[in-house]
């Protein structure tokens, strides 16, 4: 009996270091994500924020519904010399062409956020592919570039999708830093909640058409550069290759 309890924790303990010699030999390289090991099954891990010693931040906006405030958005970050990202719906870009060709002109990052902002989890591979490559089609039509980043809609991502979004050379984004916009906040709230939160390396979302999203910019963006911030796009924030995105979607430049 004794020698059966030895065995047994014994494989017990063998099998655990198998596990933690998988998980510890993942790396990711180009546009790949992140595979976390749970047992024998993987899931993959979209970029949520990058491990950085510089103080520098992405700030990105969510584009499917208005576009009111869209051009002050971008005269405010004209005027902190910033950069930002902008995840743009099909659906968003054919009603607002102009605004995206605005965008493009004021030379921001424009991803995709998919075609007609589904919960994409919901949907087969062969219909996330659809929703992608509608949505990148009609952004390049405008704008004459390529489309590298890809903001799943309501954060909502699985193995499949970041797959699909792969096999288009597309980086999968989520974020660390959420604003809260959307909810009604004030600017004064809108601002707290980010720079509460805020450090070397985050993504920031926020939304192109939410109640107080100028006066709200403009407090996180004052307020960052007298903490010594670079506020830029996602794609100025990420490693473009030779990378690795751990289990919490922290990605971490290769040495």
């Amino acid at each position: 009996m004794r020698f059966c309890v030895i065995k047994s924790k014994t494989i017990k303990i063998v099998v655990a270091m198998v596990l933690v010699m998988i998980a510890l030999s993942l790396s990711i390289n180009g546009a790949t994500s992140a595979e976390v090991y749970f047992g024998y099954s993987t899931r993959k891990v979209p970029i949520y924020n990058v491990e950085t010693e510089e103080k520098q931040v992405a700030i990105s906006f969510d584009a499917a519904w208005g576009a009111d405030k869209t051009q002050g958005i971008l005269d405010i970050l004209k005027e902190f010399d910033c950069t930002a990202t902008f995840f743009l719906v099909g659906f968003w870009v054919d009603d607002y062409t102009d605004m995206v060709r605005a965008i493009d002109s004021a030379g921001m990052e424009i991803g995709t956020h998919s075609n007609t902002h589904p919960d994409m989890v919901k949907l087969d591979k062969a219909t996330m592919k659809i929703e992608l490559e509608t949505c990148i089609s009609k952004i390049k039509s405008v704008t004459g570039k390529e489309v590298e980043l890809f903001r799943a809609p309501f954060g909502s991502y699985n193995n499949d999708l970041i797959d699909v979004a792969e096999s288009l050379n597309l980086k999968t984004i989520q974020w660390d830093v959420d604003s809260l916009d959307w909810k009604g906040l004030s600017a004064n709230e809108i601002s707290q909640r980010v720079l509460s939160r805020v450090k070397n390396g985050s993504i920031i979302l926020m939304h192109n058409n939410s109640d107080n999203v100028l006066d709200g910019l403009r407090l996180i963006l004052n307020r960052l550069k007298v903490q010594g911030y670079k506020v830029t796009s996602v794609g100025e924030l990420v490693y473009s290759e030779n990378y690795t995105v751990d289990r919490n979607g922290i990605q971490h430049k290769n040495i």
